[in-house]
């Protein structure tokens, strides 16, 4: 039987009324999808607003369909009672400050306002969105203190490159308990690691809080995740202890501790961690031997250990590594000849040595019969004598930078073999002759640099057969006659190089790719004259893949009168070997 209230509108108009008197709340009309469609024309309205044109996709909503769920960037529950669950608005000309009322939302579990131009501080309503669990905010330009206490339910939280500042303790362990993946890099947060910071996020399996300003040492709990970068936090530092990598405890894939104040022997408990396949050690202050113990680890691809003080002596028991494809052992200053051993590791195909102040053993070392090498850096040394014509037989060659050492005589003609090539620097040599017109038979080359050698005679016209030649530097040299006009083709097709980098294995990028850049880009060319002042190497190395995948890149000639009416090309060489 029903009750006067259940049977009297008007009753239950008056207790309404008067709920709203004492309690000082508001009624929403109710959860359904029609409010959600309420709040989404809200959003539009506010996104509109604040960006006049180029509006993103949002501005389609509600023309051809009403159901928010027709609606692009917009994904609802499926089961029982259909509701808007995520909003994917990444890449979506979005500028302004971040919608201040998603939580009306009750049912959103995922967010994505990646890649915009959003900026302030995350709004306190978005900490209300507790059905979140996946939040990516990344690539904006939010600032602001981090605080994100309320989210507790979120598994994928993704903030990197943004300008967001604050200790990191005040959203961690606070919104750990449910989080897999945490990508806080790039930003400018400050505290410590080494406490009780990330104990309580014991489903943690992916850390990324790289380039930031993070002080004080390792968290010691970190062995437990599967990957884990903290590169570019200039505070951190100290010894890394024994203790991190306890038997049968350690997950890790991923290892990155680049970049910081990291000092003393690399422990041998390292080899405990058998699932390791990149471990980056590299821009250090690590000293003594490298650890014979690594020779263990038999999955490890990658292994970066340049701007150490690492020992010259290289255990044996490395050439266990037979998956090893990137070897970086720049800047260790180990002078004399290269050793040995870096010639029998026969599956690189990866190989960084530059500024070692080697001086020899380039023959010796067997490093001119290294199958599968694609990137060979030997810049920054003391090698002279001629070049090896032999460099011509390593078909797989991508990539040859013998830039800055003081080899002499011609370039080789034979370089003509190595079809595969897109960057030859030979540059801060002491190469004399003619530039050899062979060269112009290399149609996947992206990068030509001569600058600063003893080269003379005429320009060959045949460079204008490179049809993906982007980059061309001759500049400093002892150059007679004219620009031949042929050269006006080079570059009119880089899209076969581009695709085929594109199809190829993804590229392991690692250190150097700074190093590169700032040899290879003009500094005084203004479309590229900020770049060095906020390159970061995770900034590199993405620019780097842009470079050798998608993005053309413009040539600049520039002519100038010298002795004899000579013209010559000039790219704003600045050459880096620090």
């Amino acid at each position: 039987m029903m009750t006067e209230v259940q049977t009297d509108p008007w009753r239950v108009c008056v207790i309404m009324v008067l709920l709203l008197i004492i309690t000082g709340t508001t009624v929403v009309a109710g959860d359904s999808l029609d409010t959600d469609r309420e709040v989404l024309m809200n959003l539009k309205t506010f996104l509109e607003q604040g960006n006049q044109v180029n509006r993103g996709r949002y501005s389609q909503w509600n023309q051809l369909s009403s159901n928010p769920c027709n609606w692009d960037g917009v994904l609802c529950s499926v089961n029982g009672t259909r509701r808007v669950t995520g909003l994917y608005l990444a890449d979506n000309n979005i500028s302004g400050q971040i919608f201040g009322n998603f939580s009306a939302l009750t049912q959103l579990s995922r967010l994505d306002l990646s890649k915009n131009t959003l900026y302030g501080s995350i709004p306190d309503d978005l900490t209300a969105c507790h059905n979140l669990v996946y939040l990516n905010l990344s690539h904006n330009i939010l600032e602001g203190e981090l605080n994100l206490t309320g989210l507790d339910s979120l598994e994928v939280l993704d903030l990197s490159v943004n300008g967001i500042g604050g200790d990191i303790g005040l959203s961690f362990p606070a919104i750990c308990s449910s989080l897999v993946v945490a990508n806080i890099s790039n930003n400018h947060l400050n505290g410590s690691i080494s406490n009780s910071t990330f104990d309580g996020c014991l489903n943690l399996q992916y850390l990324d809080i790289s380039s930031n300003s993070l002080g004080g040492g390792l968290w010691n709990g970190f062995a437990r995740l599967k990957e884990l970068s903290v590169s570019e936090n200039n505070q951190l530092g100290g010894e890394v202890s024994d203790t991190f990598f306890a038997a049968d405890s350690c997950n890790l894939e991923v290892l990155d501790l680049s970049e910081n104040s990291f000092a003393g022997n690399m422990p041998g408990s390292i080899s405990n961690c058998r699932n390791l396949v990149i471990l980056n050690l590299s821009r250090n202050k690590f000293t003594g031997q490298i650890p014979y113990q690594l020779g263990s680890v038999t999955s490890l691809e990658s292994l970066f250990l340049g701007s150490n003080n690492f020992s010259r002596d290289l255990p044996e028991s490395l050439l266990n590594l037979t998956k090893l494809t990137f070897l970086d052992l720049s800047n260790n200053t180990f002078g004399g000849d290269i050793q040995d051993i870096i010639g029998r590791f026969t599956n690189v195909r990866f190989l960084v040595l530059n500024r070692n102040s080697y001086t020899d053993g380039v023959y010796s070392s067997g490093i001119l019969k290294l199958p599968n090498v694609s990137r060979l850096d030997l810049s920054c040394n003391n090698f002279s004598g001629p070049l090896p014509v032999e460099l011509s037989q390593l078909l797989s060659l991508k990539f040859l930078i013998l830039a800055h050492n003081q080899f002499n005589a011609t370039i080789p003609s034979e370089f003509e073999n190595l079809q595969n090539l897109e960057a030859l620097d030979l540059s801060f040599n002491r190469l004399s002759g003619s530039i050899p017109s062979s060269l112009g038979k290399l149609n996947s080359l992206l990068w030509l640099m001569l600058a600063n050698n003893l080269l003379t005679g005429d320009i060959p016209r045949e460079l204008g057969n490179c049809s993906s030649l982007l980059w061309l530097n001759l500049s400093n040299n002892k150059l007679s006659g004219t620009i031949p006009p042929e050269l006006m083709n080079i570059g009119r097709n880089p899209t076969a190089t581009f695709m085929s980098n594109r199809q190829d294995d993804k590229t392991i990028l690692g250190a150097g790719e700074c190093l590169e850049m700032k040899r290879w880009m003009p500094a005084d060319y203004p479309p590229f004259s900020f770049v060095y002042t906020i390159l970061t190497t995770k900034k590199c190395r993405s620019l780097w893949d842009q470079l050798l995948q998608e993005i053309p890149l413009t040539t600049q000639l520039e002519r100038r009168n010298r002795e004899e009416e000579m013209e010559s090309i000039q790219c704003g060489f600045h050459f880096w070997c620090q």
